[in-house]
């Protein structure tokens, strides 16, 4: 309530709540069986509406029945003119005072009862109704004729409606307007329903996921799910979230990746398995960094890095080709510098252990996991650094090199490939050098969107990786990658060669989006709890 007293429009459409009960109506419907899309009646009438609007006054046809919410509201003495929106778009409605109805399946009551309660006047009808109690946001179900204006808008001229939810909070004042991007993500409710470009963009996400998973299925691979609390946070060099199990008395991991899981699937008949739903790694926030983001994991057996490879550029041209996107993107890096991308394919290669050392002047395969203090002490004799490196591991000092010196200078897709073998736990030693393992990322202007590599299948060569990661930990690496022992014990019964693939898909359609933050993609991002003391003072 405000300080001289009265009623907030909050307060008020409380009331009008109540009222509405006492007169037998329902506030809030049980359902509705809607008929048309606001998009197929303009799509159906856009050149048949010419009935003439005072031919259909008087005797109006029931043309369509649909329903949504209302997002304008003005009165014209007989005539009143509302804004009717859906999930497919938005059309005008006009009620008149001699020829509108309430469905009387909303009142409980008789008609004398709904009639003597709704005004003081006794000027009662569903058109005073529709005045009196119906407020913007409100939603409404309304049946009727479909006309063109004389200033050529396809209007729905309603001969009937029905109430079905009360909106008692009214849109703040300064939403239309709002900056304030905290706002923006803890309401999205309201900013998909005012900018219609907001609404599109998840529209898009829904169907990118719908094109993936169909690609997927023509590919003859299997969705499969696994579990996110794990006993070991395995799969990823990264730091997990921990939380406690009653039943079982003990602390589980939030999972970091998919990987060892859909891995364990292929021991036994299943030759291609993926997987799109959340991972989590608790470490830091930025607009290219979420803690909690979405994967699609792939693994298919008999099959190695490079023929994942060719496998991520069909992938993409199916999207790319299915969707009808253009090839060259405008994409902004982590300087918010915009540059054109090509995701014509093919797309380049670029090696990973020459490329840092072309860039730096440092060879990173002669490091190994005891040489953290050595290549901390190469990496600031040669003037660079970043954060957190006094307690960095080798494996994780190198990552960071990696996207200090060598990550920010790429900008066509490219595939990163030939890491040195302490980099991944996880994957294939090269039969050809044995200091570095078949793995690849797709870099997009500096972003990382995917990672792959021909899978490690050789449980004891496995087991002496995740020892030596094992000390690492010791070492007070936070990101070291943690020993899976039930992952080890299942390679043990044969696990067949294959190639695995792991693509961060809020970041490729911020890309595809043009959205500069990941949050952006994201249709309820995770945040700090607010004050909400004064939450409902108007």
């Amino acid at each position: 309530m405000n300080q001289n007293n009265q009623l907030s429009e909050r307060d008020v459409r409380i009331q009008k709540t109540k009222a509405m009960s006492k007169m037998g109506v329902v506030p809030y419907a049980q359902s509705f069986q809607k008929t048309h899309l606001i998009v197929d009646i303009i799509k159906e009438f856009w050149d048949k509406a010419h009935r003439d609007i005072n031919d259909i006054i008087p005797k109006p046809e029931l043309q369509i029945k649909t329903a949504g919410r209302v997002m304008l509201h003005r009165s014209h003495g007989k005539l009143a003119f509302l804004r009717l929106l859906d999930s497919t778009g938005q059309i005008q409605l006009m009620f008149h005072r001699d020829n509108c109805k309430i469905d009387r399946s909303i009142s409980q009551n008789s008609s004398e009862l709904f009639e003597s309660l709704l005004s003081e006047d006794q000027e009662i009808s569903a058109y005073k109704f529709m005045e009196k109690m119906i407020d913007v946001w409100d939603f409404i179900w309304v049946r009727g004729e479909v006309f063109t204006t004389h200033k050529w808008e396809l209007t729905i001229f309603v001969s009937e409606f029905k109430f079905l939810s009360k909106a008692i909070r009214p849109l703040p004042e300064k939403f239309h307007g709002l900056v304030d991007q905290e706002e923006l993500y803890r309401k999205r409710y309201l900013d998909m329903t005012m900018d219609p470009n907001s609404y599109e963009r998840f529209l898009f996400k829904s169907k990118f996921y719908h094109i993936l998973r169909e690609f997927y299925h023509k590919e003859w691979f299997t969705e499969i799910q696994t579990s996110i609390l794990c006993n070991a946070a395995s799969g990823a060099a990264a730091k997990p979230f921990i939380t406690y199990h009653n039943d079982f008395d003990t602390e589980f991991y939030l999972r970091i990746a998919f990987e060892t899981a859909l891995k364990k699937a292929t021991v036994w008949r299943f030759e291609k398995v993926f997987e799109i739903w959340q991972d989590f790694r608790n470490e830091w926030s930025d607009p290219s960094h979420l803690q909690e983001f979405t994967q699609v994991e792939h693994y298919a057996v008999y099959r190695n890095y490079e023929d994942n490879m060719k496998f991520t550029e069909k992938m993409f041209d199916y999207i790319f080709d299915n969707m009808w996107l253009d090839r060259k993107i405008p994409v902004k890096d982590k300087d918010w510098n915009t540059k054109e991308v090509d995701f014509s394919t093919p797309w380049e290669r670029i090696d990973y252990t020459k490329g840092i050392f072309n860039a730096s002047g440092i060879d990173i395969t002669q490091y190994w996991q005891n040489d953290a203090d050595k290549l901390r002490s190469d990496i600031k004799a040669k003037w660079i650094e970043f954060e957190r490196m006094d307690t960095m591991g080798t494996t994780t000092l190198i990552d960071y090199l990696y996207k200090k010196v060598l990550r920010p200078k790429i900008l066509w897709p490219a595939f990163i490939y030939n890491y040195p073998v302490i980099m991944q736990p996880l994957a294939r030693v090269s039969d050809e050098d044995k200091g570095i393992v078949e793995q690849f990322q797709l870099l997009v202007n500096g972003r990382e969107i995917c990672k792959a590599y021909s899978e490690l299948v050789d449980p004891v060569f496995q087991q002496a990786n995740f020892d030596a990661q094992k000390e690492a930990a010791a070492q007070w690496d936070e990101e070291a990658t943690a020993e899976d022992k039930d992952f080890v014990t299942a390679m043990e019964y044969g696990m067949p060669p294959q190639s695995g693939f792991g693509m961060w898909l809020e970041r490729i359609l911020a890309i595809l989006t043009q959205q500069d933050n990941l949050r952006d993609v994201v249709m309820f991002p995770i945040m700090k709890p607010e004050n909400t003391w004064n939450e409902n003072v108007e």
